[in-house]
């Protein structure tokens, strides 16, 4: 790449470790055109948006997917690398994550499998989609430009089905399950951090809380609880000369519900979901819970009642005991944010728009999309401020969106990178100025 495109690129460069010099250039070409693409992101299609500036031949731009050896994991650790390095001042660092399905039909897709949609399922519908289902772990991000964290994706696992696995002779991993080989990821990557991760209910599971509870010096978990949880006092010391196994529970406590019933609530303004504020009642006991086989974990649990009636009644718990229940609640409301991300990619990024089908495509393509969507929030973070300057108002919003984001970055790359590379800058420049604005609002819309 050109001075002026490492210019317009400030962030990109930061991967080329993971590539031979070949293969960079071509994968930096792609992830580039991929921000300015507006339709399906195929190959085909992120090749026709830059024709002019194609260079070699098409396949070699399709082998960086499929055959070109690079490491993906390489890259999560970079990019986690540079956000702890620039954003990675409080402890303990707030992971989020949850999992999502991005339909992908075919008869010869790797890795397809029936899933439940829970966008479009409710307690009475279940609807199912033929795709993929990705496990995501994100870190959340406090941009100085937004008003709420921004949750930017760094690993990304696969889920695959039990059938699947039979069929492959692999031992069946749950979305839970996946995420823990995630979280012990970026522990080992990362010794000297600690991380409080926030997930919903299918990640809170006693499993998780014995693993959080294992790695408690450097790892908290905060998710949605049972209101008829098994909680017990911790086993008492075993006296000596005494007989048989030793005991693995002391005493039963009433369940969260039985004492929220007959416990005294406390007022709380609470931090909410989407960056707004809540009055909420609160009830907070600690306990030993207990799963048969799995033993003891100690939790500190929170029952929450939304004064104002539009949120249901929710039960939420942390493996660490010393958090208030104000911590807990906005701990888990932020896990909200990669909700937001998940539609930002599919409305911005094109998630589901990826044709591969091949091992190797289908297990780069899309969570390189997840990657440049926290690639699209650095680089917007890093433009000069005339060029942030590209906010769409409307009533009620108060702070950048992704959108504005990808909007801003976008006539970025056309005027200092596609318009310049080519030879068309001196050109461009010639037109009037709003003949200017209406071309580069075309190309980059405001989405």
């Amino acid at each position: 790449m050109s001075s002026i495109a490492n210019q317009a690129l400030p962030v990109l460069p930061l991967f080329a470790p993971a590539f031979t010099a070949a293969t960079f250039a071509r994968a930096e070409f792609l992830a580039v055109a991929c921000i300015l693409t507006t339709g399906r992101r195929t190959l085909a299609n992120l090749l026709r948006t830059v024709a002019l500036l194609v260079r070699g031949s098409a396949s070699s731009y399709h082998r960086v997917l499929s055959e070109a050896k690079w490491s993906g994991l390489r890259l999560a650790c970079l990019l986690m690398r540079f956000l702890l390095r620039h954003f990675g001042s409080a402890a303990p660092l707030p992971l989020v994550g949850d999992d999502t399905v991005s339909e992908h039909r075919g008869k010869k897709v790797y890795g397809k499998s029936r899933h439940r949609d829970p966008v479009r399922s409710s307690h009475s519908y279940t609807a199912y989609r033929y795709g993929h289902k990705w496990v995501v772990l994100a870190l959340l991000v406090r941009f100085p430009f937004a008003n709420r964290p921004w949750a930017l994706p760094v690993l990304v696992a696969l889920y695959r089905s039990p059938q699947e696995n039979r069929k492959r002779g692999r031992p069946h991993k749950t979305p839970a399950q996946l995420m823990q080989v995630l979280l012990r990821l970026l522990l080992r990557w990362f010794p000297e951090h600690r991380f409080v991760f926030a997930g919903d209910a299918g990640y809170g599971s006693h499993e998780m809380a014995v693993f959080a509870h294992r790695c408690r010096s450097r790892l908290q978990l905060v998710s949605r609880f049972h209101p008829d949880a098994n909680l017990y006092e911790a086993a008492a010391p075993r006296r000596k000369q005494t007989r048989g196994r030793p005991r693995q529970k002391g005493a039963k406590r009433p369940s969260p519900e039985a004492v929220v019933a007959q416990s005294h609530r406390q007022r709380l303004n609470v931090a909410w979901y989407g960056g707004g504020r809540r009055d909420v009642e609160v009830v907070s006991d600690v306990g030993q819970w207990y799963k048969a086989g799995q033993g003891l974990v100690p939790v500190r649990w929170v029952y929450v009642h939304d004064l104002t009636g539009t949120h249901r009644d929710d039960y939420l718990y942390s493996t660490e005991v010393t958090l208030s229940a104000q911590e807990i609640i906005e701990r888990y409301t932020e896990r909200w944010n990669i909700e937001t991300t998940f539609e930002e990619l599919r409305a911005y990024l094109g998630l589901e728009t990826t044709r591969g089908w091949c091992a190797s495509t289908v297990l780069r393509a899309e969570p390189c999309l997840f990657g440049l969507y926290s690639v699209v929030a650095l680089l917007y973070w890093e433009l000069p401020a005339s060029a942030q300057d590209v906010e769409v108002a409307w009533v009620g919003k108060t702070g950048v969106t992704f959108s504005d984001a990808m909007c801003a970055v976008r006539r970025w790359l056309w005027s200092n990178w596609v318009f310049a590379k080519s030879g068309h800058a001196e050109a461009f420049a010639k037109i009037p100025g709003p003949l200017q604005e209406t071309i580069l609002y075309g190309l980059a819309p405001a989405a």
